[in-house]
């Protein structure tokens, strides 16, 4: 189970982009995420006439490796660590999950909603 999944709001914890808060909108791979209005950069493109597109610098948003962001605690205010509680049988079908266990903030030991 990924402790930080899409459409989590987490907080960047180093790199030229330390600090800044950000929607994950997808993961890259087991290990790279991308976050919304992090690690953008200025990429020169050529034209190019057979697919249709104009050169030019053009924004785009490289991915960043996930120990490098926390998940964002909003009734703290800050970037929380992310731990998984185990549910038990009855708990499992009033949920009608597959999961073994679910998602909370270590801090509060509240439940993360995505």
């Amino acid at each position: 189970m990924n402790k930080i999944r899409k459409g989590d709001q987490v907080i960047v914890l180093t790199g030229r982009d330390k600090g800044k808060r950000g929607t994950v909108t997808q993961r890259v791979d087991e290990e790279r995420i991308l976050v919304e209005g992090v690690n953008v950069v200025k990429k020169h493109v050529k034209p190019n006439p057979m697919k249709g597109t104009t050169g030019g610098v053009v924004e785009k948003t490289l991915s960043i490796h996930q120990s490098n962001v926390a998940i964002y605690n909003p009734a703290t205010g800050k970037a929380d660590r992310v731990g998984i509680k185990l549910l038990s049988d009855a708990e499992k079908q009033s949920r009608k999950t597959k999961d073994n266990g679910v998602r909370v903030f270590k801090s509060s030991g509240d439940e993360i909603k995505a």
